[in-house]
């Protein structure tokens, strides 16, 4: 399928896990891709395992940084025809043991700075644009631990069904995919977490789904390019689950 020919993809978070797959995903159905990241390593690795991917050092918390990379792709490519704002950070904390710090950090990745790389991109977009943004099912579950992490994910569904009511007139179609339990390294990047309180978490996530599995990246992916193909042309302001099951099936 070529879905994607010539078509310039950004893919913020685009050097692991699920915004890699859909970074790889992209590119094997004829895209220019553009990815982030900001460990210059995975990043590297990222770009040498997707054909013709231009990488660029960039943390979403640093709107500037973000700005550089829009910047970059505008004196380049002149166009950003998709939109992928994947990424995000983990951490875990009862109210209790919440730190501002804590707070503001996950608050500055997964809702502030998602916002504004939105913000940038969008100046290069037009009819026929799509952006998908990556949510969670931790937005919509009561899970013990969660705040920070839930309220950012949470006001993100809140801005993309505000955005996307500001940009259907223009063309520009505005989704949301939100992944459930996915065996992805940033299940292991969680501040506060051993490893066996992770592994016990990822057991407990196991028994809990009903596909009785985790999911995997690429299974997110194929989401994310529908809806930012033209088969969900009639699609704006959606949020799709992909949980084996684990919300809808309660």
């Amino acid at each position: 399928m070529t879905r994607f020919q010539d078509k310039v993809v950004l893919v913020l978070g685009g050097n692991s896990g699920i915004g890699l797959a859909s970074a790889q995903a992209f590119a094997k159905e004829g895209a220019k891709v553009r990815i982030t990241g900001r460990n210059q390593q995975t990043l590297d690795e990222a770009v040498s395992a997707i054909p013709g991917a231009k990488g660029f050092q960039s943390d979403i918390a640093d709107i500037a940084s973000t700005e550089q990379v829009i910047s970059a792709i505008e004196a380049e490519d002149g166009r950003i025809d998709v939109l992928y704002v994947n990424a995000g950070v983990g951490g875990f904390a009862p109210l209790r043991d919440v730190t501002e710090d804590a707070w503001d950090h996950v608050h500055s990745v997964n809702l502030k700075g998602c916002i504004f790389a939105i913000q940038k991109a969008v100046r290069l977009m037009g009819k026929g644009g799509a952006i998908i943004v990556t949510g969670s099912i931790g937005a919509h579950a009561s899970l013990p631990g969660n705040l920070a992490y839930a309220a950012a994910k949470g006001g993100l569904y809140a801005a993309v069904k505000v955005i996307a009511g500001e940009l259907v007139s223009e063309g520009i179609r505005v989704n949301m995919v939100s992944p459930g339990p996915i065996d992805t390294p940033l299940l292991y990047r969680n501040p506060g977490m051993s490893d066996e309180a992770v592994a016990a978490l990822k057991d407990k996530m196991i028994e809990n789904i009903p596909m009785h599995r985790m999911g995997q990246s690429e299974e997110v992916a194929r989401t994310v390019l529908f809806l930012a193909s033209d088969e969900a042309s009639f699609i704006t302001a959606a949020n799709l689950f992909v949980d084996g099951g684990l919300l809808e099936l309660r």
